[in-house]
């Protein structure tokens, strides 16, 4: 059943006009979750919320101004009193005529709401159990299940009149080790833009067990070594290191701020050598950070960003792409309808490569082999960036000598794409939710497997 049956979008169209660009987010969604804490139910949250976004942009000049309000009042009388309030009692409205609505609902074979709560709840207790039992040292089992539903119409002053329904579902394990006051963690995730199928697809049992078992090997791990030296990070790492290292960056927001320097200007410049290629594509089936329209209401498309080494092109939204004169590429999100949209990331990935990933493992002769990514973080300015290795293997003559622990990643992001040099055929993700300015919106970053011949890793000094 959708969940905005009542918004007649033509009834808004009225109260569109009045400024070079009138548009109206129309948003109605509902969320569930369980957490599983130390073998009992910890929390279990269930919320709706609806509202409208209206926003009016202005051009003054070289500078956009733009006119944003939210309200709840999903009527026509809502619109008309929330536009009187941003354009001003005596502003008049030009007609506006919409199209004919363009409707996509994401494919759902199992609708998370039809699952019993006393099925979640014994899935999570199930798992706890296992883990529990299977493994020795563990201290806690932190367990998490997430559902959300959106339904979200969009009409501007354009004509465009779009309606999008989207379904995630997500499962999050976090496994904490303990011996000998030595404290080690593994975590698993999974999720998409599916319903309660992915759960079948993938099993959680599995994933949280993978959890349990990397954090109990790093209790035994050696602490890696402090210093420069050669990595290869696995396709199985997911693409944290480009999403954060070089996607933010590619947002242009920051580039028009200044905030991004070694972005500016670089259209059609080399940035990278000519293995790699970096892609956008909110149209991967199923994936966390897919969208059919962008939150601005225009049509999703791959959007390749980096060409054979060469920077092609940057994420926009429709306020900076007006401030270049150009038509947004869709990657305008928000995080609901009382948020503005910006310029952000949806699947960010490396394409593939014709490296053997193999061989590529066998090229390295002294240095950590990376199968799984931490946190991260990175200054968009600066360009440099942190992020913790979960799991990385020494690696000597191409061949895996031990399991590693406490590594972390530090290096300057637009340096380090200039020296991959090594890009494998295969393929690995890692999902997630990105935050930007205070808001959060599902996203996924994948890469091949990847050789870095030299970074700075932190670790042990000796």
């Amino acid at each position: 059943m959708s969940l905005l049956p009542s918004v007649k979008a033509d009834e808004f169209a009225p109260y569109l006009g009045g400024a070079d660009y009138g548009e109206a987010f129309f948003e109605s969604s509902e969320s569930a979750s369980i957490r599983f804490e130390d073998s009992r139910v910890e929390d279990i949250a269930a919320s709706s919320d609806h509202g409208l976004g209206l926003r009016f942009l202005r051009k003054n000049g070289d500078a956009i101004e733009t006119l944003q309000g939210s309200a709840q009042d999903l009527t026509p009388a809502g619109a008309a009193h929330l536009r009187k309030g941003l354009l001003g009692p005596g502003s008049k409205s030009t007609p506006v005529t919409l199209g004919a609505q363009s409707f996509w609902r994401h494919p759902v074979r199992i609708d998370p709401g039809e699952i019993a709560l006393e099925r979640k709840i014994a899935l999570l207790q199930s798992i706890d159990r296992e883990i529990r039992a299977e493994f020795p040292f563990i201290r806690q089992v932190s367990l998490s299940l997430a559902e959300r539903r959106r339904d979200i119409v969009i009409i501007n002053s354009e004509g465009a009149n779009r309606r999008e329904e989207r379904t995630t579902v997500l499962f999050a394990a976090n496994v904490i080790a303990e011996d000998g006051g030595i404290l080690q963690t593994g975590h698993e995730v999974i999720g998409g833009l599916k319903g309660w199928e992915i759960l079948e697809d993938s099993d959680p049992h599995l994933a949280a067990k993978a959890a349990a078992a990397r954090a109990l090997a790093k209790l035994r791990a050696p602490k890696a070594k402090a210093g420069e030296m050669p990595i290869v990070l696995s396709s199985s790492a997911g693409g944290t290191f480009i999403h954060e290292a070089i996607g933010h960056s590619l947002e242009v927001d920051h580039v028009q701020e200044g905030s991004s320097p070694h972005y500016i200007g670089k259209i059609g410049k080399v940035v990278g050598p000519e293995n790699i290629t970096v892609i956008d594509d909110p149209t991967l089936p199923f994936y966390r950070g897919s969208f059919r329209y962008d939150d601005e209401g225009i049509e999703a498309k791959a959007t390749p960003l980096v060409k054979n080494g060469v920077l092609v092109d940057y994420l926009y939204d429709r306020v900076s792409a007006m401030k270049e004169g150009k038509s947004s590429n869709g990657h305008g999100r928000r995080e609901s309808f009382a948020c503005r949209p910006i310029p952000r990331m949806s699947n960010l990935y490396i394409a593939p490569g014709k490296d053997d990933p193999r061989e590529i493992l066998k090229s390295l002769k002294a240095g950590i082999f990376v199968t799984r990514m931490g946190g991260g973080q990175v200054n968009t300015a600066t360009g440099e960036f942190v992020f913790e290795v979960d799991e990385g293997f020494w690696v000597e003559d191409g061949k895996i000598k031990r399991l590693v622990r406490d590594a972390n990643l530090l290096g300057i992001g637009p340096d380090v794409l200039k020296s991959i040099d090594k890009v494998g055929w295969d393929m690995g993700w890692g999902i997630g939710t990105c935050g930007k300015d205070g808001q959060g919106v599902p996203v996924g970053d994948g890469q091949p497997t990847l050789r870095i011949p030299k970074i700075l890793i932190g670790g042990l000094h000796e």
